[in-house]
């Protein structure tokens, strides 16, 4: 097994993983509406139930949304996830085709879905361009999958050209049928930590789950159930790898394209640049601060922070205020960190 720095560990990695873990895989909320209420659902009460659409965290009104998202990070390929995204087949399809048209066939798509599609849905899926598909059958039907429709589903998907798997939330139960039915399909098993979250919390703690410690989401005893598996396809996916690997990495790729001449790019992927309020620009010129190393911004300057840092003290004499800022990458970003000079 090979592991990383977030407790994630995997023998194996299907596509869509393997691009998110190069922070390249935009996700692509489809809508809210799912009508499951799986007691671990994490879905926060802002989208869950609603019909509403987001790619990554920024809400989509129009198509160019979803595109400039991508463009924005250079997305090599997409997640399409809910709610339930199956529940709006036609605009999943029709946010295939988008994608597919604009990035061309190398743009990876898989979707995740709770429901066991029939030929003809997992055909209008694959014509549209569907790479790849994980299915989340509920729990109580993991012991006796192989008699639903979810073996017929993975059947169908898989001789349809489609790569196959199965993601669910790693909890102790007997898992024999589902990898023995993914033997057959040649399918992976994606396994996600248990995590407490504010829409899930009341419901785990009435089934008796606590977390590994004080300081953490995760629920204690998720990782072991997945370590005592035996599988060649196996992908354990922590609680800590969206923060730790997926956003950083995302987080990177973003500050590549947006970041100015003057902005740094961190560890973590934010920008760091000085920030000027008042009226400074005069004095910037006749210091010989080069143009490309500042933005003039109505009373504000964006400014190198170390050029900021080094005329501090006397542009606060001519009444300016100096911080070096410290935000998120993508367009209005939030501020991290602000420290004054």
């Amino acid at each position: 097994m090979e592991s990383d720095n977030s407790g994630s560990f995997y023998n194996f990695l299907p596509e869509g993983c393997r691009l998110c873990y190069k922070g390249a895989k935009m996700v692509l909320f489809v809508t809210g509406i799912c009508g499951k209420n799986c007691f671990y659902c994490p879905v926060s009460n802002k989208r869950r139930e609603k019909d509403i659409i987001f790619a990554n965290e920024r809400r989509v009104n129009r198509d160019e949304d979803i595109i400039e998202e991508a463009i924005s990070m250079d997305a090599l390929g997409t997640g399409i996830t809910g709610g339930e995204p199956l529940l709006r087949l036609g605009r999943v399809i029709h946010y295939i085709k988008l994608l597919k048209n604009k990035f061309g066939e190398s743009h990876h798509i898989h979707l995740y879905t709770a429901l066991a599609p029939n030929k003809g849905i997992i055909e209008s899926l694959k014509e549209a361009g569907l790479d790849e598909i994980r299915f989340h059958p509920p729990q109580d039907l993991l012991p006796g999958i192989d008699k639903t429709y979810y073996r017929v589903s993975l059947t169908e998907a898989h001789k349809l050209g489609l790569s196959v798997g199965i993601e669910i939330p790693s909890i102790t139960c007997d898992l024999s049928g589902v990898i023995s039915l993914l033997k057959e399909v040649d399918g992976f098993l994606n396994l996600n930590e248990l995590e407490f979250s504010e829409t899930n919390f009341s419901k785990l703690k009435e089934r008796g789950y606590v977390t590994v410690d004080d300081t953490s989401s995760a629920v204690l005893g998720s990782r072991e159930a997945a370590q005592g598996l035996d599988y060649d396809k196996l992908h354990f996916c922590s609680s800590r790898f969206k923060d730790a690997i997926q956003l950083r990495e995302r987080f990177k790729r973003i500050a590549k394209i947006s970041a100015r001449h003057f902005d740094e790019i961190t560890d973590d992927g934010t920008l760091v640049y000085g920030l000027i309020e008042g009226s400074c620009a005069p004095f910037l010129k006749e210091a010989g601060v080069p143009d490309e190393m500042y933005s003039v911004l109505d009373d504000t300057v964006e400014i190198a922070w170390w050029i900021a840092e080094d005329f501090a003290g006397e542009l606060k004499k001519i009444g300016c205020e100096v911080s070096v800022i410290e935000r998120y990458p993508m367009k209005n970003g939030m501020i991290a960190e602000r420290t004054p000079l």
